[in-house]
């Protein structure tokens, strides 16, 4: 069996080695089934407006409107670190009208307990169509500290009260990576969740928190506005776009992080000629030139794609990977 390094290493490799080229099913052309679509498409975002939820379910929304005769609307529900929009979705319609949009935390409600569905079985995936990193931010000007060196001597002083504000819920990515980084380097912060991206972004700009846990293409206008600045990538090795930050291996951080993806899912009942119709939609939407455009500039680790069967096998591995974490941590039995 592999050790949980090894598992991740695995995770991380899968992720990072996608091929470059758009999915297949981009050269197609399919036409939509009988009698549908006959009314608005609704993709539920389960977090708040102007995160990076927010920001690719809009632009994904964009890119597939040319290919569609209905408007397609996105719908923010956020609540609950991602779950209060579940319900909703598994009640709903089954006719394929009603998409959820999710990230890999989809991944750790469940393995955790969280919700009763398993993503890679009990729901159908669309597609995955972005995988990114993190980072850690302060404040430009914080006279308490100016970069990863000060900030880890200023926590080290402090155990427990330093406030980084996140998504995450406990047993979440952010929370295992800043576990995994605290256990590698020997020091404690305490970790403040906000649903709402605009009150976790306010909070660090603010000064009611000390740092920041987030994606870069999230906060992609914090950062050109130097209203934040990145002190730690949670990467191996320096990315292009942030050579002057610091990585886990320049910081003596030995372990592999976990990565954020973000994806499209219905429900398992959808009739399977609108199911397929969804997915070739999708793969129409990432292939499109603006949202390409847009996948980059929010400095995605790899413009690939995932249909419905490989983004099963990467859900299923990902969910027993934490499954193996929350055991190993004691959070779950």
């Amino acid at each position: 069996m592999k050790t949980l390094h090894g598992r991740a290493a695995f995770l991380v490799s899968v992720l990072l080695g996608l091929s470059l080229t758009v999915p297949v099913l981009a050269g197609e052309v399919m036409k939509p089934p009988k009698n549908y679509p006959l009314r608005d498409l609704v993709i539920i975002v389960p977090y708040g407006t102007g995160g990076g939820s927010d920001q690719v379910s809009r632009n994904m929304a964009a890119a597939i409107k040319p290919f569609v005769s209905v408007p397609v609307r996105v719908v923010n529900q956020p609540g609950e670190g991602g779950r209060a929009a579940i319900p909703g979705f598994v009640a709903g319609s089954a006719r394929g009208y009603t998409i959820l949009q999710h990230t890999d935390d989809i991944a750790t409600l469940y393995a955790s307990g969280k919700i009763k569905q398993n993503p890679a079985v009990d729901w159908t995936p669309l597609a995955i169509v972005q995988v990114t990193f993190s980072q850690l931010y302060i404040r430009p000007g914080d006279t308490r500290f100016s970069d990863w060196r000060s900030f880890l001597a200023y926590a080290k002083a402090r155990p427990n009260k330093i406030l980084v504000a996140s998504v995450g819920r406990k047993g979440s990515m952010e929370r295992i990576n800043m576990l995994k980084l605290e256990q590698a380097l020997g020091f404690k912060t305490k970790q403040v969740s906000y649903d709402n991206p605009a009150e976790r972004y306010a909070a660090l700009t603010g000064g009611k928190v000390d740092a920041l846990f987030e994606q870069p293409g999230d906060v992609r206008a914090f950062l050109q506005a130097n209203r934040i600045k990145s002190i730690l990538t949670l990467l191996k090795k320096r990315p292009p776009a942030f050579a002057e930050v610091p990585s886990l291996a320049d910081v003596g951080a030995n372990f592999e992080p976990l990565l954020r993806f973000r994806g499209f899912y219905v429900r398992n009942d959808v009739p399977e000629d609108r199911r397929q119709y969804l997915e070739w939609l999708f793969a129409q939407g990432f292939a499109s030139e603006a949202f390409q455009a847009f996948n980059r500039d929010r400095y995605m680790l790899a413009d690939s794609h995932y249909g419905t069967s490989a983004a099963r096998e990467l859900l299923s591995d990902v969910v027993a990977y934490y499954q193996r974490v929350y055991r190993e941590l004691g959070l779950t039995k």
